[in-house]
């Protein structure tokens, strides 16, 4: 099964911005949906943004439409997720997930959309606080 590396996190104040990259141990291909999700504590996972390796379609949650930016490198079989503006209710642990034949859109950022994933990184913390 595919591995998923998530790397970037750290702490940042807010207004500033950070890179999530997501590295997959095996190249992609096939079509396969891959999504951010975050969770922070005492909360539920929550889908973030997703894309699809069959035309790099992306959508958003609305909380962070227009501030984060979810793109992927197929050389290197890397998903990134630009956070610009960051605030202090992004902080959380995020994870990539990847499922193949997957076609995600705004129906996939649901309440419970993590259930459509099989491949799941082990998080990367990101916390914004002054």
């Amino acid at each position: 099964q595919v591995q998923l590396v998530e790397s970037g996190g750290g702490l940042v104040q807010p207004g500033k911005s950070l890179t999530l990259s997501c590295a997959a141990s095996e190249a992609v291909l096939d079509e396969y949906a891959i999504a951010w999700f975050r969770q922070a504590p005492g909360k539920e996972r929550e889908a973030v943004s997703c894309i699809n390796t069959k035309d790099d379609s992306d959508y958003y949650i609305d909380s962070v439409k227009g501030r984060f930016t979810v793109s992927r490198d197929s050389v290197n079989n890397t998903v990134y997720l630009q956070m610009n503006s960051l605030k202090p209710e992004d902080s959380a642990t995020y994870y990539c997930a990847r499922e193949p034949y997957l076609v995600c859109g705004p129906w996939t950022l649901r309440v419970g959309g993590a259930a459509d994933f099989g491949s799941w990184g082990r998080g990367t913390q990101v916390t914004v606080s002054s």
